[in-house]
């Protein structure tokens, strides 16, 4: 009996130990905070499809630096499944811990040129979140009180009639001010506006990874575009230098989602934000261009923001889940409904036929994409950390009134210069 019981005891403490062995957890730590509830509905449901593994998602993003939490992450040992880069400078940094993604078969279904910037000798390290594009979010309620024609805003010089128009009639709008700024936020400054002169100075994404110099060929319209927003944003306490304290939250959330400004400078991924703020507001914004004054005017942005990848130093059985936790999402008809209808994606892979984005932001990006008016993502080509942490916080020394706009220039220039010889 006494053996019996032994027996018994060993089995019950066994029992769950092999249950817990046969679980695979895929360990997502990703920088989308527009996608994370999502992204976090797209895990549970692929885990009710596939009892046994477990998708966990850590979300580090918006006001915080995603980079340098995934170094960190890394340092500790605690090291992610599945994480993000972005171009061929990320490429180069993490090559290490890189799968080859090459043989997966969401590959032949990527667009013309989306794997261009996580390709190395034939290998692909990268799966493409999706297309974005940015330019000047306006609200068109806002716009059409005042009277004002979006449709002919196509040029600089329209874009600051534009703002003059709402800076005088901002106290009957019921406006702080026409526009919110957040140059606290580096990315905003350093990577999104600066690739408007940057994608002219250098054409594409692998010419400025190749690039040993910056020139600042357009440097001057760049400024342009910075003074803008400076002059009509809202300032927290009426200063230029307050401007550094106004993060994402306060521009997406706060000023614009409460309909405080009419514009501010951001893409498609706001979408999912200012629906959560307002649905009728978030149904009536679109996507103005990001003008750089005689060069090219009536255009935006579009690219691939990050790259899904995974790591390659994890188990076989951990990658092999999240490979297919990957594809799923993106080729499965579940996994493409919530790409469509809940992330508002649009893809950067075929197969999407009869899904096409329903909200105004994703629709105004198609729109630009189709009629030509469109310009590279050259930022994920800047040398490791030199758009965020050299440029943009030159930027916010230049708003400060620390530096001259000229000294910002000689700065930028010398960082990269020692970053690339």
């Amino acid at each position: 009996m006494k053996c019996r019981y032994f027996l018994s005891l060993l089995l019950v403490f066994l029992f769950p130990v092999t249950l817990w062995a046969a679980e695979i957890e895929v360990d997502v730590f990703q920088f989308k905070v527009e996608t994370k509830d999502v992204l976090e509905k797209a895990a549970k449901m692929y885990m009710e499809e596939h009892p046994g593994i477990i998708v966990s998602i850590q979300t580090v993003g918006g006001g915080d630096d995603y980079g340098a939490a995934l170094r960190s992450r890394f340092a500790s040992g605690n090291e992610p499944t599945i994480f993000n880069i972005g171009g061929p400078q990320d490429v180069e940094d993490w090559i290490d811990y890189l799968e080859d993604l090459s043989d997966q078969p969401w590959v032949e279904l990527a667009y013309r040129g989306v794997l261009d910037g996580v390709t190395v000798d034939g290998k692909i390290y990268g799966m493409p979140f999706n297309q974005e594009g940015y330019g000047f979010i306006y609200n068109k309620t806002i716009f059409e009180k005042a009277g004002i024609d979006a449709g002919k805003i196509n040029s600089y010089d329209a874009l600051v009639e534009a703002l003059e128009i709402l800076e005088a009639r901002k106290g009957e709008l019921g406006l702080k001010a026409p526009i919110a700024f957040a140059p606290k936020e580096k990315w905003i400054t350093g990577l999104h506006l600066s690739n408007v002169a940057f994608s002219q100075e250098f054409g594409d994404v692998l010419t400025a990874y190749n690039a040993k110099e910056v020139d600042f060929t357009y440097g001057e319209e760049f400024k342009l575009l910075v003074d803008l927003q400076a002059k009509y944003a809202y300032k927290p306490s009426g200063l230029v230098s307050s401007l550094n304290a106004v993060d994402y939250a306060a521009q997406v959330e706060g000023l614009f989602s409460l309909e405080q400004v009419a514009l501010m400078q951001q893409g498609n991924w706001v979408y999912n934000s200012v629906a959560s703020m307002d649905e009728e507001l978030a149904r009536n914004i679109g996507i103005l261009p990001i003008p750089l004054k005689g060069v090219v005017e009536d255009c935006i942005p579009v690219g691939i923001p990050m790259y899904w990848t995974i790591n390659k130093n994890v188990p076989e059985e951990e990658k092999a889940a999240a490979k297919d936790f990957l594809n799923w999402l993106y080729t499965s008809p579940a996994g493409k409904e919530l790409i469509i209808n809940e992330f508002k994606f649009i893809p950067a892979i075929g197969g999407y036929d009869g899904l096409t984005p329903s909200d105004p932001l994703g629709q105004d990006v198609l729109k630009y994409s189709e009629a030509g008016k469109t310009m590279s993502w050259v930022f994920m080509g800047y040398p490791s950390g030199w758009g965020e942490q050299v440029l943009g916080a030159n930027i916010q020394a230049y708003l400060a009134g620390d530096i001259s706009w000229d000294e910002l220039e000689e700065i930028c220039k010398k960082e990269w210069s020692e970053a690339r010889n």
